[in-house]
């Protein structure tokens, strides 16, 4: 069993210490093998923020988390400073959390994919190229169906409510279809600040197979929507011909991150 923890949208620079405190002990007290932090690590991309982002990781990995993949946000590139918006968009999270924008993790029970579909000429939109859904592709077709095969991407590919139609990928429908010939089983991201686990079929009702959506809300900012509390998900994955999933979602109640909800995922 590979075990992992999902974070999302803490948008340093509005981040809660009681929150970030709560996280940490959750993993000292459960550890996990995978860290994956689905964008918007900072408010405002300032290196002071991505400064203490990265010091919040690297006390994670201190406490019980040995690996990490990380990606950026549409938060994680500058706003107001244009200069460095569309000239050096990167330049504080390649400082911070290296070179790479699209890492992948990869063990002997599953492969995680992780995308970057930001772009300084975009303000918060998502965008899946053609480049990169024929990567993706090329590289689920190198992979054993026997593991869990995952992509990561800071915005959603399905919405759980209309409102949320408008902040979906944009190239989501052809990605989805193309990845679902060659076996993709998930698809995590943020942004919305909303938490939810969805089958994709419901959306993309003509997918050869099921792809299940695990979105993370706000883990520790105070930027809270609606009556969702800060939250981030806990994943563990079961390799094999029978391969499944629990996803457990844990929410903040009382200063304390505790389990809210739970879900079985079986292909």
């Amino acid at each position: 069993m590979t075990i992992i923890v999902q974070i999302s949208d803490t948008h340093f620079g509005t981040e809660q210490p009681a929150v970030v405190e709560a996280m940490e002990r959750h993993v000292r007290e459960h550890g996990a093998d995978l860290l994956v932090f689905s964008g918007d690590i900072t408010q405002r991309a300032r290196a002071s923020q991505f400064a203490a982002a990265q010091a919040f990781v690297q006390r994670l990995h201190a406490h019980g988390i040995p690996e990490t993949l990380v990606i950026p946000g549409n938060h994680d590139i500058p706003l107001y400073n244009l200069f460095a918006r569309f000239l050096t968009p990167y330049h504080n999270y390649r400082r911070h959390f290296g070179d790479d924008l699209e890492p992948t993790f990869e063990n002997d029970e599953a492969l995680i994919i992780g995308l970057n579909t930001t772009h300084p000429r975009r303000h918060k939109d998502g965008l899946v190229t053609q480049r990169q859904v024929q990567a993706v592709r090329d590289r689920l077709r190198r992979t054993s169906h026997d593991k869990l095969r995952i992509v990561v991407a800071h915005q959603p590919f399905g919405a759980m409510v209309l409102s949320d139609l408008s902040n979906l990928q944009h190239g989501a429908d052809a990605a989805l279809h193309c990845w679902a010939d060659e076996g993709l089983d998930l698809v995590m991201g943020g942004h919305i600040h909303l938490p939810y686990v969805l089958p994709l079929s419901k959306q993309y009702t003509a997918l050869s197979r099921e792809i299940w959506m695990v979105q993370a809300g706000t883990t520790l900012s105070s930027r809270v929507r609606g009556t969702s509390p800060n939250s981030f998900n806990r994943l563990k994955l079961h390799a094999g011909p029978d391969k499944h999933a629990c996803v457990e979602r844990w929410d903040l109640l009382d200063d304390t991150f505790v389990l809210g909800s739970h879900f079985n995922l079986h292909w």
